[in-house]
């Protein structure tokens, strides 16, 4: 007589691991933290090699997209002093800390660049004829060092996501950090290309080609990580991950296209921006409808258990 097939289910059908009590407003923030990371490379792009419509647009762009983080983040915690709260402590181990610490680093820094960008609308004497002789300077060194924190600002989130128990953020913790910084290349750039002139944007479509390229290659190999990639092509998430997809390509085919139409550099700009959004808030689904399947923390856990007993650890290593 055989042995039915095992049901997966649990105790009252309720989940194994209790799924993520975040909201919308945490998938909404891994978008808007990783566009502030990739404009604020940009804006030192531009900066350096004197391309200052670049660099203004994207200075721009960056402290919206801190600013956005921060109110989402704080709209997660439910009030405000929670935030405070958590810096109270720096835990090195803990990816939640980590990043309260980069964003408190981070947003100061490109906010003070953001508002360099409004010297030359200043009086050129007085007290705020002194500021507008102060800023640019200050904000040139701002924006730098804004930019060297921005790639952690732009993966941590990767980090976070994979160091929980959620089943199909775990698994994919080699590949989530490429299509973090992938997908925030990509927004930087896509909203770069709103906003810059076309026989400025050379730079713009390069980085754009280059951010939709890694979160390209990052999503397949997620995908591709056996039963805890379903999540991930399957319901909303892989809606999203495929519309993610499709939006990605018809953005950079944009921008390479289109090089000399703002028209048409403006609408693959938009395209790369939905594609990023579209591609966080599918990973963060993907995570959710696993940890609410008792199949994927039973399977993996009965494979693990399997190739343990096949292949035993020597006596020494017990």
């Amino acid at each position: 007589m055989a042995v039915p097939p095992a049901e997966f289910s649990s105790y009252y059908g309720r989940p194994i691991l209790k799924p993520p009590v975040w909201t919308w407003e945490i998938a909404a923030y891994l978008f808007t933290g990783g566009l502030a990371a990739g404009s604020s490379l940009l804006a030192a792009g531009g900066q350096l090699t004197g391309r200052p419509a670049v660099r203004r647009a994207a200075r721009l762009t960056a402290l919206a997209g801190v600013s956005a983080s921060a109110v989402l983040l704080v709209k997660d915690l439910g009030r405000p002093e929670r935030f405070h709260h958590m810096l109270r402590v720096a835990k090195p181990t803990s990816p939640m800390s980590v990043g309260t610490w980069i964003l408190t680093a981070y947003g100061p820094l490109a906010g003070l660049a953001a508002v360099a960008e409004a010297a030359p609308l200043l009086p050129e004497r007085g007290p705020l004829g002194v500021a507008r002789r102060l800023l640019p300077p200050v904000g040139a060194a701002g924006g730098l060092a804004a930019a060297a924190i921005a790639p952690a600002l732009g993966t941590y989130t990767a980090v976070l996501l994979a160091d929980t128990a959620v089943p199909s953020w775990h698994d994919a913790y080699p590949d989530l950090p490429l299509v973090f910084a992938g997908s925030a290349l990509a927004s930087g750039a896509g909203a770069a290309l709103i906003a810059v002139p076309p026989p400025q944007a050379g730079p713009v479509r390069r980085l754009a080609v280059a951010g939709a390229g890694l979160e390209l290659f990052g999503a397949h190999r997620v995908e591709r990580r056996g039963l805890l990639a379903e999540p991930y092509r399957t319901g909303r998430a892989g809606r999203l991950l495929r519309a993610g997809r499709v939006l990605t390509a018809a953005g950079v085919a944009g921008a390479l296209l289109g090089a000399r139409s703002r028209a048409v550099s403006a609408v693959s700009g938009v395209a790369l921006l939905a594609a990023s959004a579209a591609t966080r808030f599918g990973v963060f689904y993907a995570g959710v409808a696993s940890a609410r399947d008792p199949r994927y923390t039973v399977l993996p856990q009965r494979e693990r258990l399997r190739r343990r007993a096949a292949d035993p650890p020597p006596a020494a290593d017990r």
